[in-house]
């Protein structure tokens, strides 16, 4: 019996359809985040394939960022630590100069008519509505960031019925346990702006003061957008630092 799933793509080289395969089978749940896949060997028998093929198909998601090998372990789903990721671009230190790890808290949580700009990353048809969550992300002495975030309501039926207290400090491991959405990838785009009433507010800044915002469209490990948002932290607090070698 093929142990190909339904729908797979016979057309497609093989490695490519193993890859296409993997990643269904991440993104369903049935490999999850932080554990090991099956062998090469094991891939190999299960699917009549080539190890040559079943190598270049981890190779392309282990170059990806889908997948990593650790010597003497096997190869894990890779969870991405986008928060590490995240602050780099801000100063994570209080006014002491010690280095303190930002608390989150969720301000509200409602269902909505997206704005176009979140409909268009989440590549949602014309009638369908998301739950936005507003976010304030602070340091012991002051805020940090103000994000607005928004979820499709169909694949995170039963958000709006939690209690906001009871929300994680880190959400995507949340949406993983309590939706079984698991978050593989981001894009992120910088740009500048000025702070309008309502986020002056919140960042403890004079309206018009220069803010950094950041929108980021999280995927799933099938390329399906499952989070759109937008931070909007204070320049004063941007740093921006890269590594070249």
């Amino acid at each position: 019996m093929s142990a190909w799933k339904e729908g797979s793509d016979a057309r497609l080289p093989l490695y490519q359809r193993l890859r296409e395969e993997i990643m269904d089978r991440i993104a369903s749940g049935e490999w999850p985040p932080g554990e090991t896949i099956p062998t090469e060997a094991e891939l190999t028998r299960r699917y009549n394939i080539a190890v040559g093929t079943v190598r270049r198909a981890i190779d392309t998601l282990v170059n990806e960022g889908l997948l990593e090998r650790s010597q003497g372990r096997g190869t894990f789903v890779r969870r991405p630590d986008f928060d590490a990721s995240f602050f780099r671009f801000f100063r994570q230190v209080n006014a002491a100069g010690q280095s303190r790890v930002p608390t989150s808290r969720i301000l509200s949580a409602s269902l909505q008519t997206p704005p176009p700009a979140a409909a268009k990353a989440l590549e949602l048809t014309e009638h369908e509505s998301c739950i936005c969550l507003e976010r304030l992300r602070a340091m012991e002495d002051g805020s940090l960031l103000a994000e607005k975030i928004w979820l499709p309501a169909s694949r995170f039926s039963g958000l709006l019925e939690i209690p906001l207290e009871q929300f994680d400090n880190l959400l995507y491991p949340f949406y993983e346990a309590r939706f079984g959405q698991s978050i593989g990838s981001a894009r992120e785009t910088l740009t500048i702006d000025s702070a309008d009433a309502a986020t002056a507010d919140m960042l403890g800044i004079a309206p018009r003061d220069p803010v950094v915002v950041i929108e980021r469209t999280a995927l799933g490990y099938d390329r399906t957008p499952l989070e759109y948002r937008c931070s909007m932290g204070a320049a004063a607090t941007f740093r921006y630092q890269i590594e070249i070698s």
